[in-house]
């Protein structure tokens, strides 16, 4: 089994660009309505068996599956040095909401926050 994270955006195109500049998402796939607005889009976080896939798409006000903010963790590729992606996504204009630190269980992460305010939070921790 798996899980697969659905936000909705009030400006998808930006959330892509700052997920792939920022946090080194990779585009899947991206589909748009006969409004050319983003209907859907499928967005990659790491590789083979440790990919994860985060779907987005445009938030009409009218959906039950419009969504508010969300929290979500990333879990790098152990042995991925957390620190550099950190500085990546600063450099690319994240808001920080929490600078790199080493928590007492072990996983070293920070956080940051995507332009719509979904708060992004990346660190060794691997949940079992």
């Amino acid at each position: 089994m798996s899980i697969h994270p659905a936000l909705r955006y009030d400006d998808p195109e930006a959330a892509i660009e700052f997920l792939v500049s920022a946090l080194g998402f990779t585009e899947k796939s991206v589909t748009t309505g006969d409004d050319g607005a983003i209907a859907h889009a499928e967005l990659a976080w790491g590789s083979g068996d440790d990919e994860g896939v985060v779907m987005l798409g445009t938030r009409t006000g009218d959906s039950p599956f419009d969504t508010g903010k969300a929290v979500l963790y990333l879990a790098v590729t152990p042995g991925t040095a957390v620190d550099p992606l950190y500085e990546r996504a600063v450099a690319a204009g994240a808001t920080v909401v929490q600078e790199p630190v080493d928590q007492p269980y072990g996983s070293r992460e920070f956080a940051v926050a995507d332009p719509e305010g979904n708060v992004w939070s990346v660190g060794t921790y691997r949940p079992s």
